[in-house]
């Protein structure tokens, strides 16, 4: 199991458990994080957006251009944001943490 931490707009951190190949995006909802995740992964929506730590940033595959483009139509984008729906949770990221934009938004109401 690979460990991760959210934490809320309000500062709450939160640990989940993680199988390797999961999707973040997938972690994320399991437990009630405001991911809504609209396009199911296809990465046509920014709707799960998350903002992950700066020292676990660099850790992560790069996004390709597609991830990019959809960021830039989320709110509260940061330098170390990344749109959950492509983050693989591998062993290698055991303890990353990643923060929920304040501005997130789950309108199935999670």
């Amino acid at each position: 199991m690979v460990s991760v931490t959210f934490v809320t707009a309000k500062g709450e951190k939160i640990l989940a458990q993680a199988q390797p190949g999961q999707r973040l995006l997938e972690v994320g909802q399991n437990i009630g994080m405001p991911l809504e995740g609209t396009c199911e992964g296809q990465m046509a929506c920014s709707t799960c957006h998350v903002v992950v730590a700066p020292d676990w940033f660099d850790r992560l595959a790069h996004a390709v251009d597609d991830e990019e483009d959809m960021l830039d139509l989320a709110a509260g984008v940061t330098r170390t944001s990344r749109l959950s729906c492509q983050i693989e949770v591998t062993d290698a990221l055991d303890g990353l943490v990643v923060h929920i934009p304040a501005e997130a938004r789950d309108m199935q109401g999670r």
